[in-house]
């Protein structure tokens, strides 16, 4: 199915929790060795009062700015298996969204790129000391039939994953997304745990694998240290307790898959606020 060129796709904000979507994007090019081919213009999508720009210093010490947007990375990694990816990492855009759709598109139909794979992060009622479930979902009936992957039935408000995905269908490029159950109590810092099981699942639905570098022992921390905090609130610890204990028995009726689903939809519907400047 994924044989052709393939584009990873994530962005930061609404429906990248705990930066875990946008976290796996960054190893993914990083293991590619990828370079930037082409960006969209800030200005033309971004409210810099909401995402704003960042300063920092240069090797000769001069201050320089860089600014949100979204970036087109294609692979420059010898190996022909894995010189077919591309990624696209970029922020949530603010305004004009129909014109960014639009710009993206035809950057992917420029690279002649068949499939795009999004990644997501969504926040759940999930224990951090399980393993991290992914869903996949896909609106292309030929994706859904070879990788045996459900389609969304969400009715609701939508960021630009799903606004992208359906552009992206109606344009005959096929589409599939990822989305990590983030525990919704541990939200507020990147989650390694959930990166990892993103880059895991990935790899899996390509049948490549991604250098991940020290991830794994980064996912031990992260759930060792929450551990540690759990231990000494025991108001967290009972929560947490009665969380693993829903899991299990959905883990033990072996329907996982339609609990996740249930978590993105009510993930979806949930207004989220934006972050405070």
């Amino acid at each position: 199915m994924f044989q052709g060129r393939v584009l990873i796709c994530a962005f930061e904000g609404w429906n990248d929790a705990a930066e875990s979507a946008s976290a796996a994007a960054n190893i993914v090019s990083e293991s590619l060795s990828c370079e930037v081919v082409a960006e969209v213009d800030p200005e033309d999508y971004y409210d810099f009062q909401f995402t704003r720009p960042t300063v920092s210093l240069s090797e000769d010490g001069h201050r320089e700015l860089t600014w949100p947007t979204t970036s087109l990375l294609v692979s420059n990694h010898p190996d022909p298996k894995l010189s077919r990816f591309s990624v696209l990492i970029g922020t949530e855009p603010a305004r004009r969204w129909k014109s960014f759709v639009a710009e993206i598109i035809e950057m992917i139909q420029d690279r002649e790129i068949e499939t795009v794979i999004f990644l997501g992060g969504m926040l759940a009622d999930t224990p951090h000391t399980r393993p991290i479930a992914v869903t996949a979902t896909s609106q292309n009936p030929e994706v859904r039939k070879i990788e045996g992957v459900e389609k969304s039935s969400y009715e609701g408000p939508v960021g630009i994953v799903s606004t992208l995905g359906i552009a992206l269908e109606e344009a005959g490029i096929a589409t599939i997304a990822l989305w990590a159950a983030v525990p919704h109590y541990v939200h507020t810092s990147p989650s390694p745990k959930a990166t990892l099981a993103l880059v895991a699942e990935l790899e899996g639905l390509l049948g490549v694998s991604f250098s991940h570098g020290d991830l794994a022992d980064q996912a031990f921390a992260w759930e060792r240290g929450i551990d540690e905090i759990a231990e000494n609130d025991e108001e967290m610890a009972g929560y947490i307790e009665q969380l693993e204990a829903s899991r299990d028995e959905v883990d033990s009726e072996a329907a996982s898959g339609e609990a996740i689903a249930r978590e993105l939809e009510k993930f979806l519907e949930s207004e989220q606020r934006p972050p405070e400047a």
